[in-house]
């Protein structure tokens, strides 16, 4: 026979080398058809109604289906908006399970599941077939895809992570060949491994590759959804990115990076999905069983408890939801051989019915899975929920970013004062967030820009945003950036201004890979990538959002070989990337971190409550016999300050290893104890000699 029973045990299509085997679960549905489409996906084969149903999953097995074959379901049950229910079988719908996707999203009223302009909103129904504009889904071969691949194995203390768009970081990139720039080949290209590898970095950290569509809304202003934070398919890779197959495209890029020792880490954004309100798209989720798949109103189902800011919420409460996401994340590193995660509103994940639940199932589920054992984990640690900040409160095996960090260091260097208790805790993996229940420094992820606000240049070149290319009117994109601009808003030819922006750039970079806890570098920072001012180039796939890497090569802009001095120091000064929490002064005389004054005494808390202070200085103690001490100095002052170098005990003489007035560093040596000058906005690091 043709059709048989088939197996639940596996979701989505799976083929055997004989047939496929297809398995979709929905806990509410009356009926699952089978939808077979032709090559070019424009005509429906056939249907078939799915024979089976075991615990939920609905499957069936064909014996006649290959590789290549495109599919969809079309999903019966009650349309009930207010009980939660939104079945429409008029709408061809995309397996969640699905590895590959086939054509693009026309998009038209067609594809939501009410009609659109209807008085009776999402009350309404519409039975328009929606097929013609669809995506398909697309039966592939897996049976090739467990080949093993050795991985770089970067430990969490040496990690430096680099968080690129696939497009973006190549598109405008010269020495990338034309047919490779914005793809992911383009990332892999020798010309971006020579790079990577001169800045020190060890970790590509990715935007969403997985499947995404644009916003109707972005489409019609003729804009996209740049970020791809709009996510369809937690199983394929983005089409967009590749010259030909996406999964082959993928995972020979990964591979090349892992040849050049350099790791792979993906932005995964499970909170929320593509389809939005009440008032979106029936594409998936939502058709398939929106009252398993999403976060409603226990007053109101008719609605959706929206954490996310999106619209709706993911529900991971739900077991076959989470095993959805856990399918995912298992699917990307047994296939794909990808290092890490990095989770967007990672709050929303570990919802339950209380709020945030650090036992809920899904941190759970992470923690004791095998395989997400061997690969790094980091939340973005909130949400837009109730309760939705929670940076610090993620379990032992979690990094987190910082945004503790990223205010702090943005205040001290835009010129605000009395932060030097604040700075002095950013600079050591902030304890005061992180420092309890069994975790270590790398739970800090510092950064001071990311793809979301100003990039490093616009963040000293100017004091508000500029949206109005988004067309929001400029409401969209954060208003309170701790920017200053120095005088002028946007590009000046002022030399002064322009040098200040300069050493600030500097100074940052500095600071956050002398910092300990994980360094995080926003690509394009190292050649004065500018946004134009616009803190919110999701949309922007165009010159706004991409790499901008004219100034490669520019003596003065190009601060590629001083990035690349900078992760040299780190790895040079183990203290820097230490595991251990740092101690002051002990009884016996040891310390881990001696914090100074100028005249090179230890701080009285007077000293740490000087008015309007703004100079910093310290001795990390080696962490290896016969290693060396390192002193650091911050000084955010708009004047030179004077300052002693410390006399310790064995070390006469202090290296100059930093000084970010400097893009060239020139060592010079000093005695201990003499007089030096920091000068105005400046960072220095010495290393103790004997």
């Amino acid at each position: 026979m043709r059709l048989s029973a088939g197996s639940p045990s596996r979701l989505g299509a799976s083929w055997d080398g004989r047939g496929t085997n297809f398995a979709l679960f929905s806990a509410h549905a009356e009926k699952v058809e089978l939808c077979l489409f032709d090559a070019q996906g424009r005509r429906e084969l056939e249907r078939i109604e799915l024979p089976e149903r075991s615990e939920d999953i609905w499957h069936g097995y064909l014996n006649d289906i290959s590789p290549g074959q495109l599919y969809g379901y079309r999903v019966h049950g009650p349309y009930a908006p207010e009980s939660g229910h939104r079945f429409n079988p008029n709408k061809l719908l995309l397996d969640p399970y699905a590895r590959r996707l086939a054509g693009r999203l026309v998009w038209s009223d067609a594809h939501f599941g009410f009609r659109v302009g209807s008085p009776r909103e999402d009350l309404s129904f519409d039975r328009r077939d929606n097929a013609r504009g669809m995506l398909k889904a697309v039966v592939v071969d897996e049976i090739f895809q467990s080949r093993h691949q050795a991985r770089p194995g970067i430990s969490w203390e040496d990690t430096v992570i680099y968080e690129a768009h696939v497009k973006g970081l190549t598109q405008m990139r010269e020495d990338v060949p034309p047919q490779l720039r914005g793809t992911y080949a383009g990332l892999s290209s020798p010309a971006m491994i020579d790079h990577l590898k001169r800045l020190g970095v060890t970790t590509v950290e990715l935007l969403p590759i997985h499947a995404l569509i644009d916003d109707r809304m972005l489409v019609e202003k003729k804009l996209v959804n740049y970020w791809g934070y709009n996510t369809i398919g937690f199983f394929a890779p983005e089409q967009r990115y590749a010259q030909d197959q996406a999964l082959d495209s993928f995972r020979t890029t990964v591979a090349r990076l892992h040849d050049a020792g350099i790791e792979v880490m993906l932005d995964v954004v499970y909170n929320h999905t593509a389809e939005g309100n009440h008032l979106g798209p029936t594409l998936s989720f939502r058709g398939i069983d929106n009252a398993s798949y999403y976060w409603l109103k226990p007053e109101n189902p008719r609605y959706y408890d929206d954490f996310t800011g999106c619209g709706s919420s993911v529900n991971l409460t739900h077991p076959r939801v989470l095993q959805m996401v856990m399918d995912s994340l298992r699917y990307w590193v047994e296939v794909c051989h990808v290092d890490g995660f990095r989770f967007d509103l990672a709050t929303t994940l570990a919802r339950g019915p209380n709020g945030f639940d650090r036992h809920s199932g899904f941190l759970t589920a992470v923690r004791q899975d095998p395989v997400l054992a061997r690969v790094k984990i980091v939340a973005e640690p909130w949400d837009v929920g109730l309760g939705g900040y929670q940076v610090g409160s993620f379990p032992s095996q979690w990094s987190e970013w910082n945004d503790r960090y990223r205010s702090a260091m943005r205040r001290y260097w835009s010129g605000e004062g009395s932060l030097i208790g604040e700075i002095s805790r950013r600079m050591t993996a902030s304890s005061d967030l992180f420092r309890h229940e069994g975790r270590s420094p790398r739970a800090s992820v510092n950064h001071i820009t990311v793809h979301d606000g100003f990039t490093l240049a616009d963040l000293f070149s100017y004091a508000e945003k500029h949206n109005l290319a988004n067309g929001e009117d400029n409401r969209d994109g954060a208003n309170d950036n701790h920017s200053n601009n120095f005088g002028h808003e946007g590009p000046t030819d002022d030399p002064a201004i322009v040098a200040l922006r300069r050493q600030l750039r500097r100074n940052q970079l500095a600071c956050l890979l002398l910092a300990q806890g994980l360094p995080l570098l926003l690509a394009g920072d190292e050649v004065g990538n500018s946004q134009d001012g616009n803190n919110n180039a999701y949309c922007q796939d165009n010159e706004i959002g991409w790499v901008n890497w004219n100034r490669l090569g520019d003596r003065d802009e190009d601060f590629t070989d001083f990035v690349g001095h900078l992760t040299t120091l780190r790895r040079r000064f183990p203290q820097i990337r230490s595991n251990r929490w740092l101690d002051g002064r002990r009884a016996n005389g040891f310390y881990g971190v001696l914090w100074l004054t100028p005249a090179a005494q230890e701080m009285t808390d007077q000293d740490w409550n000087f008015p309007e202070g703004r100079f910093l200085s310290y001795v990390l103690a080696p962490t290896e016999p016969g290693g060396a001490p390192l002193f650091i100095v911050l000084n955010a002052a708009p004047e030179e300050i004077a300052f002693h170098l410390p006399k310790l005990p064995d070390h006469a003489r202090w290296r100059q290893v930093l000084n970010t007035i400097e893009l060239k560093q020139s060592p010079a040596e000093f005695l201990s104890g003499a007089e030096m000058k920091a000068p105005p906005r400046t960072v220095l690091a010495f290393a103790g000699l004997p």
